[in-house]
Formats: C-alpha cells, structure tokens, sequence
C-alpha cells in the first residue's frame, strides 16, 4: 500500500475557525451544535476577543455557517459585529477523544464535586469545608452543554447549595442534567424533575443520572414548563436571557419558593430585572461570576 493511499484512507475533518468577542463565547458554541457541529473547542485568552473552532464530518459552506451564528447571536441579544471572522479549514482524523479526555479535570463549586466518569480520584477538600462531605457528581456530557465549568452552571450550584433544603426541585432547560443530578444528592427523598426541550439532552440527563444511580429519583421529560407542570420549592432555569423574559410568568408560576435564573450576561440584567419588576417580583438577589449574572427570585 503506497504513502498516498494511506493518506487518503485517513478521515478528514472540517474545521470552522471563528474570532468572537469574548461575550458571545457560549452564542457562537450554541450556534455551532445547531449548526451541526460535532463538537467545539475554545482557545481562550486575556484579550478582547476568543478563538473557537467548531468541527464537521463534512464540508461546510462557510456562509451558511455564519448565518446560524449570527441568529445564535441574535438569541442571545448580542449584534452580528461580536463575529469577527470566520475561517474555513481541513483536519486530518486523530484521536479527540483520548486528547479531551486527558485536558477534562474535576471541578470544584462549593460542596459540589464535578467530575468526568473516567477519573476516579477527586480533589480534596479544603480545610475551610472540611467539615461538610463533597458531593460528587459524574458528568459526561456526550452533545449537551453542563459539564459544570462554565460559569452560569457554576452560579446555578452555589445557588442549590445555599437555597435547597428538601421538598422538590424543577430544572428547567436541564441540558446534561447536572443541576438535578446535584439536588438529588443533597436530599435523596426530595422531589426532582428536569425538562429539556431538546430531547437528545434528555437523554444525556437520563444516562448521567444513571451513572450517578440517582435515575430512580429523577423524573425527566422533554418538553417545558406550561400550566400543568407541577409547582416546586425551588426552580432553576440555566436558559437565555430573551427565552428568560419570555418564560417568567411561566416560571414564577411554578415556583412556589425561590426562583433561579441563570444564563445572563451582565449586559441583559436590565432586560430581565424590568421584566421581574413588572410581573411583580421585587425580592431580588443578584450574584456575578465573570460576565455572568445570576437572579435569585
């Protein structure tokens, strides 16, 4: 078998290489999934603007590519100048898996323990929590977003850990199924449920939950709130900023306790609160990770 022929029997990939400006990180990765992608990588840096790449099993037209980032980035009420290039590139096959694997570690927010199936082992706890057992939640995040880095995760976690005290747990817009999986754990006879209207994320959550041998106190469903969905004692939506203000009266309806909202830029915090204010919703509670903001209702 000759060099050439080897060659061309290797995979290739397309890689579209994107600049964005560092708000429109998680609009342009949202983009790429809808767009197809089998997956992102992000360069981050300390400068202005990002570097992601997203990947195809096949060629792509870099023009249709650039329309579905920018109605990701109109979804995200972010303009069409946060793109600032976009790239078009080949990629021989290689082993990602094995390579994402090796950089993916645990992470640690508060008593939570995030960490992927294959590492056993997890970070101690510091000497300020020693006090309190970590719980440790195993994610793998197959095409869903939630692997517990990002920082709207994070604030939805520090979040359930000061507020939920037993009773029921809604998560809406549940993705890999990490925040109810994390309630679960904190009080096993609780009432959990997660809704997604994605239904591959659905059963990502379903397969997570297993993993953690929690799938017996979960009920997950595709789909999301409306006026039948039960009322819980706390609710969690890790969603969007437009698709916040459009589900609140939804949402505060089916909150009977505290309300969690998360996936908004500080930029958006305006947008939402007024909405809140409107719908009667004074009692606020604002935390910050980055540029991500949380609301405690």
């Amino acid at each position: 078998m000759s060099v050439l022929t080897r060659k061309l029997e290797k995979r290739v990939w397309c890689a579209l290489d994107v600049t964005v400006e560092v708000a429109a990180r998680e609009a342009v990765e949202y983009g790429f999934i809808e767009a197809g992608s089998l997956g992102t990588e992000t360069d981050t840096t300390d400068g202005p603007v990002i570097h992601i790449t997203g990947y195809f099993d096949q060629f792509q037209d870099s023009e249709r590519i650039r329309n579905e980032l920018f109605d990701a980035l109109r979804i995200y009420d972010l303009p069409n100048s946060s793109l600032r290039e976009i790239n078009v590139r080949e990629v021989e096959d290689r082993d990602w898996l094995a390579e994402w694997k090796k950089d993916w570690q645990p992470a640690r927010v508060g008593r939570f323990i995030i960490a992927p199936p294959w590492i056993e082992s997890v970070p101690p706890a510091s000497a300020a929590r020693s006090s309190e057992a970590p719980i440790v939640v195993h994610i793998n995040p197959g095409m869903a977003f939630g692997t517990g880095t990002h920082e709207t995760t994070r604030l939805c976690l520090k979040a359930i850990e000061k507020y939920f005290r037993g009773g029921s747990f809604l998560d809406v817009g549940t993705g890999t199924g990490i925040l109810a999986i994390a309630a679960s754990k904190v009080f096993s006879d609780a009432h959990i449920a997660g809704c997604d209207t994605d239904a591959e994320a659905v059963a990502i959550a379903k397969e997570n939950a297993r993993l953690n041998d929690v799938e017996d106190r979960i009920d997950f469903r595709v789909g999301s709130v409306d006026e039948e969905t039960p009322s819980a004692d706390l609710v969690c939506a890790n969603l969007t900023a437009p698709v916040i203000v459009e589900s609140l009266p939804l949402l505060l309806g089916v909150s009977c306790g505290r309300l969690i909202l998360s996936g908004i830029l500080d930029s958006q915090i305006e947008m939402v609160q007024s909405r809140l204010l409107e719908l009667g919703a004074a009692d606020l509670e604002f935390n910050s990770d980055g540029e991500w903001v949380s609301i405690v209702v």
